[in-house]
Order: C-alpha cells, then sequence, then structure tokens
C-alpha cells in the first residue's frame, strides 16, 4: 500500500502564514502538519509515500528530503504553479503510486486527526472503486459534504475528512489537468461506487489563522493539563 499527502494547494485563506511557507508545514505543537502525517502513515506500515508540490514546494522538500530520517520513503510529484487540483494531481501521481498496486491511500495535508490509517489498509475495492472517511460536521461547514453511502441523497450530510482509498481505475476518465475530486466523489457515491465511513475522533480542517491558533491553544492545554 502506497499513500499520496496533498500539499500542493496555495493556501490563500492562510495569507500571510502561507507567504513564504506551504500550509501543510505550518506548525501545530511545534511540529508541521505533513509531520504528522508521515510518521501517522509510518506507523500503519505504510512507508512508501508520494508528495505533491506546487507552491514552495521547496520547503517540503528540503525538510523530508527522501523520507529516511523518518522512517519512510518518499516521492515527490512536480506540479505547474498553481497546482492542478485534487484530481488533477493525483492522476499526475499515478505512475508513482500504482507501480506495485491498484490501490492508495490520499490524505489533505492541511488537516489535523488521528484517524486510525491502518483501517484503510485491511479495505478491498473493487476496479473503479473509492471509499471515503467523512466526520460531523465543523461550524465553518455546517451542511456537509456528502451523505453516508447507505443514506438517501436528502438525508444528513457529513464533512468529508480529506482522507480516502482509491483504485486507480476510479480515474480512468481524468486527464492529467486541474480538475476537482469532489464531483467526481458526488457521482461516485451517486453510482454505487463510492463507499463511507463516519470518524468521530480528533479532526481538525487547518483552513485559517484562526483555526491554526485554536489547535495549537487546545494542544497547550492538553499539555498543561
Amino acid at each position: 500500500m502506497k499513500a499520496m499527502i496533498l500539499a500542493a494547494g496555495r493556501g490563500k485563506r492562510m495569507m500571510p502564514l502561507t507567504a513564504t511557507m506551504p500550509k501543510p508545514m505550518l506548525e501545530v505543537a511545534g511540529k508541521p502538519l505533513l509531520a504528522y502525517h508521515v510518521s501517522r502513515l509510518a506507523d500503519a506500515g505504510v512507508t512508501d509515500i508520494v508528495i505533491n508540490l506546487a507552491w514552495q514546494g521547496d520547503k517540503i522538500r528540503d525538510y523530508f528530503a527522501d523520507g529516511s530520517a523518518f522512517g519512510v520513503s518518499i516521492q515527490y510529484s512536480e506540479e505547474p504553479e498553481g497546482g492542478l487540483e485534487t484530481a488533477g494531481g493525483i492522476v499526475r501521481a499515478l505512475p508513482l503510486l500504482c507501480d506495485e498496486g491498484d490501490t492508495f491511500i490520499v490524505i489533505n495535508g492541511d488537516v489535523f486527526t488521528d484517524y486510525a490509517v491502518h483501517d484503510l489498509c485491511r479495505l478491498h475495492l473493487l476496479p473503479g472503486e473509492a471509499h471515503l472517511v467523512l466526520v460531523e460536521n465543523p461550524p465553518h461547514n455546517p451542511h456537509g459534504d456528502f451523505p453516508l453511502a447507505h443514506q438517501n441523497n436528502n438525508e444528513q450530510a457529513y464533512t468529508f475528512a480529506g482522507i480516502g482509498l482509491y483504485h486507480k481505475d476510479f480515474f480512468n476518465e481524468v486527464s492529467e489537468q486541474f480538475v476537482a475530486l469532489g464531483p467526481m466523489l458526488k457521482t461516485g457515491l451517486a453510482q454505487g461506487r463510492v463507499s463511507t465511513e463516519l470518524f468521530l475522533g480528533q479532526w481538525q480542517d487547518i483552513g485559517t489563522p484562526e483555526r491554526l491558533a485554536q489547535i495549537n491553544k487546545t494542544m497547550e492545554q492538553a499539555d498543561v493539563g
């Protein structure tokens, strides 16, 4: 099993913190967000990792290098300035992700979570399928993104955690260009090709300076306690 960490985004909502730093390299409790993902993947036995790069990507490459200092092997998928959006970025990275297998994990680099990644390694997907991790809706996304797969589309929608397992054939119709993932997932759910789970553990979308400050405050208080 290989994994891809998405780290190519511009992080405009995090300005000025991201003026000279990619968003996934912003720190929580003194450690870059990306480092938490790398560590959690390594703990789950997922040691072959691909990170896509665009905005300030050299900062990520300089910090992690080939990954050996972190107990993993890291390859980098370079994208043009501005990135390729999520689906386009995944398609560009497919040769690195699928040289030995057909399924892989994808994690957004700008979330903070204690999700047990090894649970995804136990799943088996058929060609063209995907599996999504959903979470309860945070205040900044009260209406959610997707319903659970067994629900009617008119029922409760939950927030996409930015964590998923994909079969490479899920991207058969996508070319290497600026393509969003959300519409593809919505279509896949309607067609029964996407399964879901609801995760109730720790999860934060570090999308604004205020949210970053809040998670750091929470972590500081937990350490004091």
